[in-house]
């Protein structure tokens, strides 16, 4: 498989000001979907977050006046890096243009009532500053089949999981999405997070990486 280069299109750096979705996996982690009390869905759960949930560092978390239970819910980012549309599993990784760190912000008390009620959940996860990524990373630093990743909220460790656990692998949903959205270059496709999401409050810092390959760090701040 031909991995796309970063040095073969280095304005994908800038993905996060020209990618057009966001789109998130559900309950892609058995242990997590647990947690919550929520059963393992037999294909792939889609969401989508607006490009405006993006924050980059340097800026902070917002946390909406309407929320009062922010959670923090750390994931593998795929950074689609060619166009593609039915694309084949066999094929999918020629798409990755790179990866991000990324963090799926999610307002739990309104999701937890929009579930109540039947309702979408893009309230719930797509308010401004609900989507922190990292830089770019270069497809060959991750594996995608064995990544750890991990957050922290103040220094205490509160997500350990590994990639290895997804239900759905990064093949399958590079073609299972595609099969429905047609993914463009500078697309993100947010993986499922591990177990062990929590509240986050104004004055915390999460700070989140994957080990010798990226760290990342965010304030939390009360929104206005």
């Amino acid at each position: 498989v031909h991995l796309v280069r970063i040095s073969d299109m280095p304005e994908l750096r800038q993905f996060v000001s020209f990618g057009r979705k966001i789109v998130a996996v559900g309950r892609n982690y058995r242990a997590h979907a647990a947690e919550l009390g929520n059963v393992v869905p037999e294909s792939p759960m889609l969401f989508l977050k607006p490009s405006t949930s993006y924050v980059e560092e340097g800026k902070a978390i917002k946390v909406p006046p309407r929320c009062s239970e922010l959670h923090y819910e750390v994931e593998l980012g795929v950074v689609i890096g060619k166009d593609g549309k039915d694309i084949a599993e066999s094929n999918a990784m020629s798409h990755v243009g790179g990866y991000t760190l990324a963090l799926d912000m999610t307002a739990r008390d309104i999701q937890s009532e929009a579930k109540k009620k039947g309702h979408p959940w893009s309230v719930a996860k797509g308010f401004d500053t609900f989507c922190p990524v990292s830089r770019l990373v270069s497809p060959e630093k991750i594996s995608v089949a064995d990544t750890q990743l991990w957050l922290k909220v103040d220094g205490g460790l509160r997500q350990n999981g590994n990639t290895r656990d997804m239900i759905f692998s990064v093949p399958h949903l590079i073609s299972y999405i595609s099969g429905i959205f047609s993914l463009e270059r500078g697309d993100v496709i947010l993986t499922g997070t591990p177990e062990g999401v929590g509240p986050v409050s104004p004055g915390q810092t999460i700070t989140a990486g994957i080990d010798g390959v990226v760290e990342m760090t965010f304030p939390v701040v009360g929104g206005n």
